[in-house]
């Protein structure tokens, strides 16, 4: 059982990877604009312009591209389970995104961040029941 748990934990951090991976370089390369939907008010407010808001949308486009590449190194520690090095890399990006998920949620509510922050919290119940001694 806890075999499949770590596959399903590094599945999703693999889907995530691929996403962001993408995701990141359409914003980079200019050819995707950010969602209002998933910007609080007080955001859009301030990049009004939207020549502001796009080369700010490049900026995070490389911010996406690099957090897919920790995404795929935390689905690897998912599938490697072979110590301690390996859980914390898996608990601390865990830890990480439901920060990052939680402050991207202030003052809107979207159902792809609310999915993401459920599977995420899955996820950490996963490590912190089974432990790092009988799940890695």
């Amino acid at each position: 059982m806890n075999e499949i748990l770590l596959k399903i934990c590094g599945a999703f951090y693999a889907l995530l990877c691929v996403f962001s991976i993408v995701t990141g370089l359409l914003y980079a390369s200019g050819r995707k604009e950010l969602n209002p939907l998933e910007l609080s008010d007080r955001f859009m407010e301030r990049y009004k312009d939207p020549e502001k808001r796009k080369r700010f949308a490049v900026k995070m486009g490389w911010v996406t591209f690099v957090v897919g590449i920790v995404q795929g190194i935390t689905a690897c520690a998912f599938f490697l389970h072979k110590g301690m090095l390996h859980y914390g890399i898996a608990l601390g990006f865990t830890l990480f995104s439901i920060a990052s998920v939680a402050f991207k949620l202030k003052g809107k509510i979207n159902a792809f961040p609310l999915l993401k922050l459920a599977a995420y919290l899955a996820i950490l119940t996963v490590l912190l029941l089974k432990g790092s001694r009988a799940l890695f």
